[in-house]
């Protein structure tokens, strides 16, 4: 049965980031807490209720391309995306004056993972309509804006980001789609673009595409790339869908997973009969175009998160119904257990709930630098928009191959029923890969994150994250919840400087193919240090709290705290998230000594050998 880690989600919004202080911001001055408990239970009940019970089934029904080019999707997602849109979810953090809720990034993300969780390839239309209209609320000129956000909020009209071709699938500069003026702002369009998520089908009466697209003079590469606005339909001057738009689904791909979500192959002007509308300027494409991958990237973070957590609850729930084998703690009286007592099982599920923690304050914590990013002033300003730029690559690439790991281990905790689908756990592993995948793969994440953000601003913003980390380490070193345990973390954290300098003079010797070589291992390291931080930052708010209720009921003895914590669900939930820090500072962080010796071993076998 799925289920959300609700009290989580309210322990990192509420005590841990503390997000009632973003109602200061001006654009949130109209809601307060009790709203974002309303939205939180209400998406709760929306994913459980709505969304959770279509995974499955449409999972198993899949889309299908039909001959008049069109594409059917289960049968069930239609009444659960009609409900999704009356409620208003797709504008969850729009701004009001566009039909949205206008609430912070923080809460929209953790409704976001509930959805996404319950059916990330349902979720996933949504998703990518919400993707484009922010775009074009950023973007796009007041016309576009009146023509395409309203209907887009509400859901009559769905988006889509059109990039990837045949010949031209990271390497976007090589795109050949193009672009023929015909009137100023309008263009005629002639191409095809492939693995389109959500890019046809009978859920909304219009699709906007963005698509990149090269005007005849352009340079090469990305420099010559423009951004248009192509809907499916044309738009009349009422607002009305008019005639169709020469832009056509000419096939759909059969995927590992999300099989629910319509990935097409579409083609543009085939009747050379396409029009587009430009966004911004000329060339501007790639630029602008960055602001809603950049969002994509950390959408595909939030994903891997939802679909772990899932998993994660599953392997847990099952864990402690199936009974099997005998206490080993107890030979001598032999009696069968549920397999959540033995060792190993134990083990695999908090490397889990470590990851799923993990990976959840880190996306809350880059949503509410994103928010200080987007409404915040002066310096706190620019230093949330550089950390966001430093975690988004994290997000994206480190939270999805952890994603997929969960994935892994929650299938091996059911064991042989964990590789069959009538259990969720193996559609959770489909589901997950293709994280790892789209939106930049995890080793371009890896190379934009050594390649790109550790010289950002001359290596400040780098540096000032560095500052941020050992301000916290004086802090840990103190605490009674860290101090046993945070040594492991100082030391990683001299590491990162030394392989972080060794990587700046690499690259001032000309010698970034060596820097390269080992951009999967730094990512995989800055993402064991980051959920250190941020874990063992929670387990000492977490350890204050549970200090206050022994203090509170005039608990010293030591039995009796254990008593506590067995009986009381909230110590309960506070002692959990000092022993989960502590078990990934002991366990999994010292995986980053062994990344430090292979990142400074100077080996360049894999550019030398033959294959």
């Amino acid at each position: 049965m799925f289920r959300i880690e609700e009290r989580d989600h309210r322990f990192n919004l509420f005590e841990y980031l503390n997000v009632e202080e973003q109602l200061k911001l001006e654009n949130f001055a109209e809601l307060d807490k009790e709203t974002f408990d309303i939205l939180l239970d209400s998406a709760y009940k929306v994913a459980k209720d709505i969304i959770a019970p279509i995974n499955a089934p449409g999972d198993q029904e899949g889309c299908k391309f039909n001959d008049d080019g069109s594409v059917t999707v289960p049968e069930c997602y239609k009444p659960a995306y009609k409900e999704y849109c009356e409620g208003g979810w797709i504008g969850l953090d729009i701004p009001m004056e566009y039909g949205g809720t206008g609430a912070p990034q923080t809460v929209a993300m953790a409704a976001s993972e509930a959805f996404c969780g319950a059916s990330v390839a349902f979720a996933m239309y949504p998703g990518l309509s919400h993707g484009a209209m922010a775009l074009i609320l950023d973007e796009g000129n007041d016309e576009q804006k009146a023509m395409y956000i309203e209907k887009m909020v509400t859901g009559e009209w769905g988006g889509t980001m059109c990039l990837t071709e045949a010949g031209a699938g990271s390497d976007v500069g090589l795109a050949k789609t193009t672009a023929t003026k015909i009137r100023d702002g309008f263009y005629k369009i002639v191409g095809q673009k492939i693995f389109i998520s959500s890019g046809e089908h009978e859920m909304v009466s219009n699709n906007i595409h963005l698509v990149l697209a090269r005007t005849p003079d352009a340079p090469k590469g990305v420099k010559g790339l423009s951004l248009f606005i192509v809907p499916k339909f044309r738009v009349n001057e009422d607002g009305s869908v008019g005639e169709p738009n020469d832009a056509k689904c000419v096939g759909i791909e059969h995927k590992m997973g999300i099989k629910g979500s319509s990935t097409c192959t579409l083609a543009f002007g085939e009747a050379d009969n396409c029009e587009g509308w430009l966004i911004g300027n000329e060339g501007d494409g790639i630029k602008i175009m960055f602001h809603m991958m950049n969002e994509a990237r950390l959408g595909v973070g939030l994903q891997g998160l939802g679909v772990a957590a899932s998993a994660y609850n599953e392997a847990l729930d099952y864990s402690r119904d199936r009974l099997q084998g005998i206490d080993m703690a107890d030979f001598k009286h032999p009696k069968t257990v549920s397999i959540i007592e033995h060792p190993d099982v134990r083990r695999m599920l908090l490397t889990q709930k470590a990851y799923v923690h993990g990976l959840r304050a880190l996306m809350l914590k880059t949503a509410q630098l994103l928010d200080i990013s987007r409404f915040g002033e002066g310096d706190e300003q620019k230093k949330a928009k550089g950390l966001v730029e430093l975690m988004t690559p994290i997000c994206k690439g480190y939270g999805t191959d952890m994603s997929f790991e969960v994935t892994r281990l929650a299938i091996q905790t059911l064991g042989g029923y964990g590789f069959i689908g009538e259990y969720p756990v193996e559609q959770c592993m489909r589901d997950s890969k293709v994280f790892t995948i789209y939106e930049g793969t995890n080793g371009i994440q890896a190379m934009d994150l050594v390649g790109r953000k550790l010289g950002m601003k001359k290596g400040a913003i780098f540096m000032g994250f560095v500052a941020e980390l050992q301000g916290f380490l004086a802090k840990a070193k103190e605490a009674d919840a860290t101090k046993d345990f945070i040594g492991e973390f100082e030391t990683s954290l001299n590491d990162l400087q030394t392989v972080a300098m060794t990587f700046m003079g690499k690259g001032m010797e000309g010698k970034m193919i060596d820097v390269l070589l080992q951009a999967t291992s730094f990512l995989q390291f800055m993402g064991n240090l980051v959920l250190a931080w941020l874990l063992s930052d929670q387990a000492i708010l977490a350890q204050e709290k549970l200090d206050a209720m022994y203090a509170d009921k005039g608990i010293t003895d030591d039995d009796a705290k254990k008593a506590l914590v067995q009986d009381n669900d909230e110590a309960g939930f506070y002692f959990g998230k000092v022993g989960t820090a502590k078990f990934f500072c002991k366990n999994m962080l010292p995986q980053n000594g062994y990344l430090t010796k292979v990142m400074l071993a100077d080996d360049s076998t894999p550019m030398d050998t033959v294959l």
